[in-house]
């Protein structure tokens, strides 16, 4: 393409035709030169002694006096400052005009064959030793290139500035690192705490040129935090208009101008993520991947974009807060909080404890064992997290029961010391859809589990109409069988499948030692989890000792398990499905609750009753 635009790129080793150190050509009269349409009277004798574009042509036609120049770079502007340089006039060669003039030097074929220190070899020199040396003028003149595409790619200015600003760059983190080494007490720590002043520089560049200079940055060994605040930088500078108007102009949608910016915008994102997926996933703040994944749903970038933001934010999920979770939904008639994206989140954390997992299993030996305690906690930290969301969305209508289940179902039972988080948000969302149906209601209800509620949640679930009633009596089976284990001084047992865990512990030989390690973490993980429910407890008793022993100093006739009953009995009532309760025999290992007819008439023997009974 730009074979015939730049000739003096392929230079013949043979003398130039028309030079006038081989030959002789008379070059006298004035000749008009048209560029973009405009023209330039001029003299032809100082045209066809410095450009060799020009004096081939008039070496062709000699009695031409018209020549019309097309796709000249720089237009006519930089067109006069070469005509200036042919006639001798003096101007100063800056970072402005350097691309322009080495463009229409190479253009107008304006070498060392016609005329010694012509401006090919001005331009050179400068783009040589004054901006190849300094990284700011490196950064200005790869601007100024910008204009000038494809030609001062051709002409290769592109790329010796992006290799001339890595290069700079580089030089400066490490001089400025050995005057910030700081060795107190012979330690040598090296303090950087100053942000690299070309951070901003860089954002003027336009995407595709900051993407290389970014991947020249990397080969030369910049500092990877300095690329990281760089392309937040970057992102901040170029997409702080994203979503402005996007609800509240129907128009936009319509409109050539807005398709045109956001399809930049959503460039923009698309090469910043891809930059991103070089770098440490905990070298990037969390705020900046939010923001990030926000702007790539408002601008439908591609999946696998938002799909890499997905991941490394699932990575640190467990320092996430719960507002940078609420992220809006776009799709109208859905859901007011986007949970699929939420959803995939949750599943690339859970991907990395199970990675955890398997590389500490696939280690020899068992004292890699407390590796666990870190991945442990970031579950429980997840767990709280997400009963919070849990209970953020649970107000919306459009929520589907299906995508709640789905989010509850995803994290692990360990997750959950106490089931209480959980409760308040299945409360919350069947206080927000009194349209579910029976079925809806139990498949939702059956995931709390009522041993690991704490007595106060507990008290409230017993007396809640709105959970069914095989749960309310769940909830005060296990509440009867905690008091009076309490009562007796016996230790209490949350899980009645506890000593089943401990006795599993011995691996079985029929399978390989990776798997009994692997069993041997999960049951190790179980116990603790156990002795967390465990405090629970304690804490519960405690404060039940307390309450108990000041009712008795202050003569009350009932202590306060019969009070607790009593307080569920009212609740009972007040739902409508049940009487008295009626004691049955058995020492008080039975508990009979009887629904008596509305009617309010006594029973007689053959009246019919309905028993309900609850092992102890």
């Amino acid at each position: 393409m730009f074979e015939n635009t730049f000739p003096s790129l392929k230079r013949s080793t043979s003398p130039n035709f028309c030079s006038p150190i081989n030959k002789r050509i008379d070059f006298a009269g004035d000749i008009t030169v048209i560029v973009d349409g405009q023209p330039f009277l001029l003299h032809k004798f100082p045209l066809a002694t410095r450009c060799g574009r020009i004096c081939k042509m008039l070496a062709d036609s000699p009695d031409l006096d018209k020549l019309d120049l097309s796709d000249v770079p720089g237009g006519t502007q930089t067109f006069d400052l070469a005509v200036n340089f042919c006639y001798g006039t003096n101007f100063e060669i800056n970072t402005a005009n350097v691309v322009h003039l080495h463009c229409i030097s190479e253009y107008l074929e304006m070498t060392e064959d016609y005329k010694e220190d012509n401006l090919i070899s001005r331009t050179e020199t400068y783009l040589k030793d004054i901006v190849a040396q300094n990284l700011e003028k490196s950064i200005e003149v790869l601007c100024a290139s910008e204009s000038l595409l494809p030609i001062a790619e051709e002409v290769g200015v592109v790329s010796r500035c992006i290799d001339a600003i890595a290069l700079n760059a580089s030089k400066e983190q490490l001089v400025s690192g050995l005057a910030r080494l700081d060795c107190e007490g012979g330690s040598g720590k090296l303090k950087m705490g100053c942000q690299d002043w070309w951070v901003e520089d860089l954002s003027s560049l336009r995407i595709d040129m900051y993407q290389r200079v970014i991947a020249a940055m990397r080969k030369t060994g910049v500092r990877s935090d300095s690329i990281t605040t760089s392309l937040m930088h970057y992102a901040q500078n170029s997409l702080k208009a994203v979503g402005h108007g996007k609800v509240w102009d129907p128009l936009r949608e319509h409109s050539d101008t807005g398709t045109v910016i956001e399809n930049e915008q959503r460039t923009i994102v698309e090469t910043l993520v891809s930059l991103l997926s070089t770098e440490k996933i905990v070298s990037v703040p969390l705020s900046f991947l939010f923001g990030m994944l926000r702007i790539a749903i408002i601008l439908d970038a591609s999946l696998g974009c938002r799909l890499e933001l997905e991941r490394r934010i699932g990575f640190q999920l467990d320092m996430v807060s719960l507002d940078d979770l609420l992220i809006p939904s776009l799709t109208t008639g859905e859901c007011f909080f986007d949970v699929d994206t939420v959803h995939r989140i949750l599943v690339n954390f859970l991907q990395r404890i199970e990675e955890e997992d398997d590389e500490d299993s696939s280690q020899s030996g068992y004292e890699s064992d407390d590796h666990s305690l870190p991945s442990h906690g970031s579950v429980l930290k997840v767990g709280r997290l997400i009963e919070g969301y849990l209970a953020e969305i649970a107000t919306d209508p459009y929520l589907k029961v299906q995508k709640f289940i789905t989010i509850i179902e995803l994290l692990p039972d360990y997750a959950r010391v106490v089931d209480d988080g959980l409760y308040r948000a299945i409360d919350i969302y069947l206080k927000a859809h009194p349209s579910m149906t029976e079925s809806e209601c139990k498949k939702l209800c059956k995931l709390i589990d009522c041993q690991k509620l704490s007595q106060q949640a507990a008290s409230h679930a017993a007396q809640n109409d709105r959970l069914p009633v095989h749960i309310a009596l769940r909830v005060l089976y296990f509440e009867q069988i905690r008091l009076k284990e309490a009562l007796n001084g016996n230790p209490v047992n949350g899980d009645f499948s506890f000593s089943q865990k401990i006795s599993s512990g011995v691996p079985s030989t029929a399978v390989s030692p990776r798997d009994n390690y692997a069993s041997l973490r999960r049951e190790n993980r179980e116990l603790k989890l156990e002795i967390a429910r465990l405090r629970v407890r304690l804490s519960d008793l405690e404060k039940e000792q307390v309450s108990m022993k000041q009712g008795m100093l202050r003569g009350e006739k009932s202590d306060h398990g019969r009070a607790f009953f009593s307080t569920i009995s009212r609740g009972i009532g007040r739902m409508g499905f049940f009487g008295t309760a009626v004691s049955g025999g058995g020492g008080g290992d039975q508990r009979k609750f009887t629904r008596k007819k509305s009617s309010g008439r006594e029973h007689d023997a053959k009246g019919r009753r309905r028993h309900m009974h609850l092992n102890a």
